[in-house]
């Protein structure tokens, strides 16, 4: 017996078994679901088993085998593939008789570069919901396809077996639930492997809702959309916009991806009714740079965006996911510097500093020649310089990026970001000095000093900040400790770091207190890891 994070495992004989490795416990693997959902009377001799990157590719091959499977199909994705690479050799080499079926982004192109793809027997590209099931009718039938790559038509939405019923009741109460209403993505903008979308099309919609409903029953408090265009079918995103306005006056929380240029005014008093902390939005502007912008093909109206973000922001509830991507062909420091301080100023709850990735399939590829970008050869692939940004820049701009999320993004350092970045004690009054520099400035001395980007216990990055806010921008202690104090207390710190209490003036430290625009807790938000969002670069 083997126990994973999140199950027991109790081995029973299954002659399908679906498998992936997600980035996280609280990640479920939203595809393996709809290939099960779509196996017919396989079904019953099929089973899903997830586990998460904690585990050793020997100790999950040990579990799949000892269910003594016919098939194995995996699931590979850009945080999985290079433990994929590993499992597969594994698998082939102790049961060479078990038939591998790989699927997923990383392996739906380039394959032959990929050492899984040498150890498997196919590979199906793109979406595989019907696709798995005709395939293993067939081995299982001994009609075996002389084809090892199979690239099978889109799937008609309107008779795929949805696969909402798989979620296990421990899914439902402690996990991510994910759904979509839609696939499929207009743009094309070259960075995102929805730029190779043919088309968008869409699930029925009143199948779709009832199914949301259900999971709600169920006792599901929490839904990320995965639709790569939302706000793209103004009068469908809004049917479904009342619906969960309905239960996120109950306290259901839900996440959407959203163009930010093209949020329909229809929307905005619906939006307004919001319950803090139910609806997030996530908005990828990935830069501020009109040329680089069009260099990538991702067209935006800037003022028009810019006009809906401080319209999310000032007039509504509803938590603001922001992305920028550092590394685009053309971009310098200096202008992704600009751009982050332009973000900054529209006061999102999150802005998340990803790098740019070099994604198997996706046409961002054309530009290496022209703009000398240079990749990391191994999973995620991030860039590692171009001509206008050296690797020494782009790794800075990493531990940047970690610590604002650690300081910034984690919402327990609200009151203490605005002294870094120096904003004035009234939040409207904007800094003028440049935040992106502010924070730099902060991310060499904590490198400096600690040589690390993670592992960094909060009462110790307390005792850090108050440091450095006091020897390195010269403020007063008294005035540190008071921004760091109130952080404290929003957070619901158990004890006051020790930096901190001799000024503290009561002697209890007061009770958590709740800050409907501080950003949400960690698991309701997108993470650069989760298993939705890693392959289209945001």
């Amino acid at each position: 017996m083997l126990e994973s994070s999140f199950r027991v495992y109790i081995y029973r004989m299954a002659e399908i078994v679906l498998t992936t490795i997600n980035a996280k416990y609280i990640h479920t693997a939203f595809g393996l679901r709809y290939l099960f959902a779509n196996l017919g009377d396989l079904k019953r001799n099929a089973e899903i088993v997830e586990f998460d990157l904690q585990y050793r590719p020997i100790d999950v091959a040990e579990a799949l085998l000892e269910r003594n499977p016919k098939i194995i199909g995996i699931g590979v994705y850009i945080w999985n593939a290079r433990l994929v690479n590993e499992l597969v050799a594994i698998l082939k080499k102790v049961s060479p008789d078990t038939v591998i079926v790989l699927g997923g982004p990383e392996i739906s192109y380039e394959w032959e570069e990929q050492m899984c793809f040498k150890y498997c027997d196919f590979v199906i590209c793109g979406e595989a919901d019907v696709e798995f099931g005709r395939l293993c009718r067939d081995v299982l039938n001994g009609n075996l396809p002389a084809q090892k790559v199979i690239r099978p038509q889109l799937p008609d939405l309107d008779k795929l077996s949805l696969p909402y019923e798989f979620y296990t009741d421990k899914d439902v109460t402690q996990r991510i639930i994910y759904v979509e209403s839609s696939r499929g993505c207009p743009f094309g903008c070259e960075f995102c492997l929805s730029s190779l979308d043919e088309r968008v099309r869409y699930f029925p919609l009143e199948k779709f809702l009832a199914e949301v409903e259900g999971l709600i029953h169920r006792g599901a408090r929490q839904f990320k959309f995965v639709d790569r265009t939302f706000n793209l079918d103004t009068k469908r995103g809004q049917k479904i916009l009342e619906f969960c306005l309905s239960y996120a006056k109950q306290g259901i929380f839900f996440h959407f991806e959203l163009v930010p240029d093209r949020f329909p005014e229809q929307w905005k008093d619906i939006i307004k009714e919001f319950p803090p902390a139910t609806i997030q939005f996530e908005a990828g502007i990935q830069t501020f740079n009109p040329e680089v912008s069009a260099r990538i093909s991702r067209y935006q109206n800037y003022e028009k965006l810019i006009s809906n973000l401080r319209f999310l922001r000032d007039e509504t509830g509803a938590h603001l996911h922001t992305d920028l991507i550092a590394g685009l062909p053309g971009e310098d420091m200096q202008s992704f510097a600009q751009g982050f301080d332009k973000l900054v100023r529209l006061r999102p709850q999150e802005i998340q500093v990803g790098i740019l990735k070099r994604l198997r399939g996706a046409p961002i590829a054309r530009h290496d020649r022209e703009w000398h970008m240079v990749y990391n050869p191994e999973p995620p692939y991030e860039i590692l310089k171009t001509s206008t940004m050296s690797f020494r820049e782009l790794q800075l701009i990493k531990k940047f990026a970690r610590y604002w999320d650690m300081i910034a993004n984690s919402g327990n350092f609200v009151k203490t970001t605005e002294l870094i970045l120096g904003f004035a004690n009234n939040s409207s009054a904007f800094p003028e000095a440049s935040p992106f520099k502010e924070f730099m400035r902060l991310t060499e001395w904590l490198f400096s000093k600690t040589h690390r980007t993670s592992a960094i216990s909060r009462e110790n990055l307390v005792a850090l900040l108050f440091e450095y806010l006091t020897t390195e921008k010269k403020l007063s202690g008294e005035a540190v400790a008071e921004c760091l104090i109130e952080d404290c207390r929003r957070v619901g710190f158990r004890e006051l770091p020790k930096v901190l209490r001799p000024y503290l003036k009561e002697k209890i430290l007061p009770v958590q207190v709740k800050d409907a625009h501080a950003p949400l807790k960690r698991q309701t938000k997108h993470a650069n890891s989760e298993n939705r969002g890693e392959e289209y670069n945001t």
